[in-house]
């Protein structure tokens, strides 16, 4: 096997994403065959090198593995829970590989929910500049003004910085009605804080859709493993070509 950068290695072992491989290396908690390595270009072949984090030998990487789940409500987006929670890990009954996350859904919000232990295409799908799609259905306390729908559209100021554009459309009109939402961030309960921007509870939110990718008949709690077709249409989706506009 050629020698690959460390911190790509790592995020294709499934160790953490390469952005956070890079920072373990910073760290100093990465040995290359006994020595400590920190510098980012270093170059390794886990097939021959002895390439440690933390301590713990990381082989060469894993066989990927990408799930599509349907997480339901009351279970935490995390591998574990300090408060002893429901995880969505408790759900993956059979899976032998160590998958983790891509992005979260909070503890009340449910829907489709990819997990993989490919850490350079997670962070890629989870990343603002890839303009990956994720599309949610939104339950509200109440309408929207026009003006507030715009401007929710435009994007709000949430923690000192605004949010990126968003698509907005009401699709059941009720004194409780329901919203379509994509964005193409994922800020921690960012639908749920932009609509109390605007003096809205959310009551009920479930993600249908990852860039081209469909929750479809998955049933809460339920998971399926992404045919081959499906993993190249997101590795085509992520390529700089092909990720502003593909299939989204």
């Amino acid at each position: 096997m050629p020698e690959e950068r460390l911190q790509k290695l790592l995020a294709h072992a499934g160790i953490a994403s390469r952005r956070q491989s890079e920072q373990l290396i910073r760290e100093g908690r990465v040995t290359v065959n006994g020595a400590v390595i920190t510098e980012l270009g270093t170059k390794a072949d886990p097939e021959h090198d002895h390439i440690k984090v933390d301590g713990k030998r990381v082989g060469a990487a894993e066989h990927l593995v990408y799930i599509a789940m349907n997480k339901p409500k009351n279970c935490v987006t995390t591998v574990s829970d300090p408060e002893g929670r429901p995880t969505v890990m408790d759900l993956l009954h059979g899976v032998k590989a160590r998958v983790y996350p891509v992005g979260r859904l909070d503890y009340s919000s449910e829907g489709l929910l990819l997990l993989t232990n490919d850490g350079e295409l997670a962070k890629r799908i989870t990343s603002a500049a890839s303009h990956v799609t994720k599309t949610y259905l939104v339950k509200t306390n109440g309408q929207l003004a026009t003006a507030q729908e715009e401007k929710f559209r435009e994007g709000v100021p949430l923690g000192g910085k605004k949010t990126a554009p968003a698509g907005l459309k009401l699709i059941r009109r009720a004194q409780n009605p329901w919203y379509e939402v994509r964005l193409i961030e994922g800020r921690q309960n960012q639908i749920r804080l932009m609509f109390k921007h605007f003096g809205r509870l959310v009551e009920k939110l479930r993600r249908v859709r990852i860039g081209f990718l469909e929750l479809g008949p998955l049933g809460p709690g339920k998971f399926r493993h992404l045919t081959p077709a499906e993993v190249a249409r997101f590795r085509k989706l992520l390529t700089p070509a092909a990720n502003r506009v593909e299939e989204q």
